[in-house]
């Protein structure tokens, strides 16, 4: 038995399906456009949908709070 809390999953980086699903939910349609709107390169949008590097929790958590607020407008 562990002695660590079990994480969060909210908290975890996210596949790049669920990055995929964020974007068209937040109105992105270009790796471009994600990338102006929070502030990082293209290539590293390319790098997280490819799978190739993980998402920084950070980011995975703005763009969940963003589509749930998104939700929650409507």
């Amino acid at each position: 038995m562990s002695d660590q809390p079990t994480p969060d999953p909210r908290l975890a980086s996210m596949a790049p399906e669920e990055l995929r699903s964020h974007m068209r939910a937040l109105g992105y349609r270009t790796q471009n456009d994600l990338a102006a709107a929070i502030g990082v390169s293209r290539s590293a949008v390319s790098l997280w949908l490819e799978g190739k590097v993980g998402v920084p929790r950070p980011v995975a958590m703005l763009l969940r709070m963003l589509v749930a607020a998104q939700r929650r407008a409507f």
